[in-house]
């Protein structure tokens, strides 16, 4: 998409993210953003901006930590995580991720087109008493989300793709084009 933010392409009366804020905010006490560089970009959804914690960008894992530190100096026990570039996340995906939690928390997982399920470990609970673990992982080079989720132990919570895969993300012009279609049927 030309190495620009994904969630802040427009879709629909707004922006991709606008669909991820919508659905994800009913079902959590705070949101932030996970964004590195310019935090301005991101200054009319009036969150905060969490820039990655750990130098050279590695990726989602790192924004998982970031989130992890936000959340511990707030208090609170767990996160979820969710990538920015799917607009039709669960509705109910807070509380199915709980249902699923172990003690190393919970990701989600669902069918693909094949219906073969897939995990989709972006979208996450995590229990905040694991950031440690996590800073020595990442210090160590892991970098895939994947591989933490095991390491972790998370339990997996399945969401059907009915009518709308709800992990459907916007990497391309033919995608973007595609959620444009979507959006309604999505709701």
């Amino acid at each position: 998409m030309g190495g620009g933010d994904k969630g802040l392409l427009p879709l629909g009366s707004g922006r991709v993210i606008d669909h991820v804020i919508a659905r994800l905010a009913p079902q959590c006490g705070a949101l932030a953003i996970n964004a590195n560089g310019d935090p301005a970009r991101f200054a009319d959804f009036g969150l905060p901006v969490l820039a990655d914690p750990v130098p050279g960008q590695p990726g989602p894992l790192a924004g998982i930590l970031a989130a992890m530190d936000w959340a511990a100096g707030h208090g609170a026990g767990v996160v979820v995580t969710a990538a920015s570039d799917t607009p039709f996340l669960p509705r109910d995906l807070v509380a199915r991720l709980a249902t699923a939690a172990t003690g190393g928390g919970a990701v989600a997982e669902g069918p693909d087109e094949a219906g073969r399920v897939r995990a989709h470990p972006t979208f996450g609970l995590w229990p905040v008493a694991l950031r440690d673990r996590l800073a020595e992982m990442l210090a160590e080079g892991e970098r895939r989300v994947g591989v933490w989720a095991t390491v972790a132990g998370a339990g997996r919570a399945c969401f059907p793709a009915d009518p709308v895969d709800p992990f459907f993300n916007v990497n391309t012009p033919e995608d973007l084009a595609t959620a444009e279609r979507l959006v309604t049927l999505a709701g």
